[in-house]
């Protein structure tokens, strides 16, 4: 399966780099979707567009026996481009910083490689919209398409991410959690103005955003088990216009990571008791939570599965064991309605410097694509034909 797939690098590369000069915003990608639908339907595969609004889904296999998905997301990132590269971005403001160009291309290269296969059961390709926002109801690109039944009837779904952070060559699997529940919280500390020379007429939300922050930034070090994987950071604090002038209020974002369900409400309890000490001191807070997606998730049999393929593949020397890493994915709805499992995928080409994930400058080694396609075909390959444990 490699060998097949490392033949496809120049239609894999081709197609990567047009989608990266055309990105497109999360439930924005009528072109990508278009070139997915073009690609498929010159492969002879069946597929049905508008799924989770911009989505495609393909089907191989004749449907009778196990049923496995693939998933990939194809939305850029508002970033402008700095790579200077030919194939950068035309679209100004816009870019695929993330990698779900590559992740919709090797996609597409596993439906070259098995469209060539016959088997029992069925593959199904989930070109998914929107990983990056959610629309105004709240939803993401993976809740959209398991609305719309994406995903129903599946054994089990896979997925790849790439990781520049890895070398090229190398794939990185790792059972149980690999990234993070994500919330976001806007807060509002509330005290009365007054003339900066009369802090006693006033009750002053600077004076009082003090001690909030400090109780913040230790919620992590004394309420949570120290084994537990979790992060508060306060990215934004505003307040005031001018020195002589005690404002209103102060504003506060905050962002907030976590693994388990119990220490997510946790750190949501504890950040609503910090900001309750502006009430000790004459004032008061609004609170704001806005729930993102849940932590990621990987079965240890499916990903066990990746691994073994992956080993067979590549090599047992090019696959680590990847580490929890505090970001989020809305892979991670998917893996909670299917057992699951997503792998890393190294796109750092050694030599050359490392640009990470949502940097102006990211790009990758193509050279990796043909790898992690097969490493995917082949997984789901090895399921419905029954050779997985």
């Amino acid at each position: 399966m490699l060998e097949r797939a490392q033949e496809l690098y120049p239609a894999l590369s081709h197609l990567r780099r047009t989608i990266h000069q055309n990105p497109e915003l999360s439930f924005s990608e009528h072109k990508t979707a278009a070139l997915v639908s073009e690609t498929l339907t010159n492969l002879g595969v069946k597929h049905q567009k508008g799924i989770g609004k911009t989505g495609v889904v393909a089907t191989l296999g004749n449907g009778n026996g196990p049923k496995i998905g693939i998933r990939a997301d194809m939305d850029a990132l508002p970033i402008n481009e700095l790579t200077g590269k030919p194939y950068a971005s035309q679209n100004p403001g816009k870019m695929h910083a993330c990698g779900h160009d590559s992740h919709t291309t090797m996609l597409m290269g596993v439906a070259m490689l098995l469209s060539e296969e016959s088997f029992d059961g069925e593959i199904r390709l989930l070109f998914q919209p929107s990983e990056e926002a959610q629309d105004d109801e709240g939803h993401s690109g993976a809740t959209r398409m398991i609305d719309d039944k994406a995903i129903e009837g599946l054994d089990a779904v896979i997925a790849l991410h790439v990781d520049p952070s890895l070398e090229s060559g190398k794939v990185g699997i790792k059972d149980g959690f690999t990234l993070a529940n994500v919330d976001s919280i806007a807060a509002k500390i509330k005290g009365k103005g007054g003339h900066g020379a009369s802090p006693h007429l006033a009750r002053d939300p600077i004076f009082m955003a003090a001690p909030i922050l400090t109780a913040l930034h230790g919620i992590v070090s004394r309420w949570v088990k120290p084994t537990e994987p979790a992060v508060v950071t306060v990215g934004r604090l505003v307040g005031g216009t001018v020195s002589n002038v005690i404002p209103n209020d102060v504003e506060l974002d905050l962002t907030l990571r976590s693994a388990s369900d119990e220490v997510r409400a946790l750190l949501l309890k504890e950040v609503e008791q910090a900001l309750s000490i502006a009430k000790a001191l004459g004032g008061d807070y609004e609170m704001n939570i806005t729930r993102g997606y849940p932590a990621l998730y990987n079965d240890p049999k499916v990903a066990n599965w990746i691994r073994e393929t992956a080993k067979d593949l590549i090599g047992p020397d090019n696959v680590v064991t990847g580490e929890m890493v505090m970001g989020g994915e809305d892979f991670s709805y998917m893996t909670r309605a299917s057992q699951g499992a997503m792998m890393r995928l190294g796109t750092w080409e050694k030599g050359t410097p490392q640009r990470f994930l949502h940097h102006p400058e990211f790009d990758m080694d193509e050279g990796a694509m043909p790898i992690g396609a097969a490493i995917m075909a082949e997984t789901a390959l090895r399921f419905v034909r029954g050779q997985l444990e």
